[in-house]
């Protein structure tokens, strides 16, 4: 990375505590280094539930998505952060996979919405953690 290169961090955003918390390590992390935030969400169907929906719900989908993206710019633009967001259709490893490519650094929550929430990572996490092609930081919130 040059010195006229920004620093740059991808974050993916579901909404969940996990996702907040990561969120707000990347605002803090963005600040010191004077970054640009790379906020991706993203979402698909369950693979057996494409094949019913044929594209039933997609505008549901899409717009809960964008509620969720529109509350992560939100949070980093009020705290002064060079900000870019995308709705990706795509499984959210995919999704950010993809969109770390070009990134210094990828943060995520240790967990999303789904699976079973005793585990201390989620599958996207791990795969991640196995497969980008930058570093990964892996969150998991505070406790109180």
């Amino acid at each position: 990375m040059n010195s006229s290169t920004p620093f740059v961090i991808v974050v993916g955003v579901d909404g969940s505590a996990q996702s907040q918390a990561a969120l707000k390590w990347a605002i803090t992390e963005a600040q010191l280094r004077q970054a640009q935030i790379r906020l991706v969400t993203a979402w698909s169907y369950p693979p057996m539930a494409s094949a019913v929906a044929d594209g039933v719900f997609d505008d549901a989908f899409r717009k809960a998505s964008a509620r969720t993206l529109a509350e992560a710019v939100d949070a980093v633009t009020d705290a002064g952060v060079d900000v870019t967001g995308n709705v990706v259709e795509n499984t959210p490893a995919a999704a950010l996979l993809d969109a770390a490519n070009d990134a210094d650094l990828l943060v995520v929550g240790s967990r999303g919405h789904g699976g079973f929430t005793g585990l201390l990572l989620g599958s996207v996490s791990t795969h991640l953690a196995h497969h980008a092609p930058c570093p990964v930081l892996i969150v998991r919130p505070g406790r109180s």
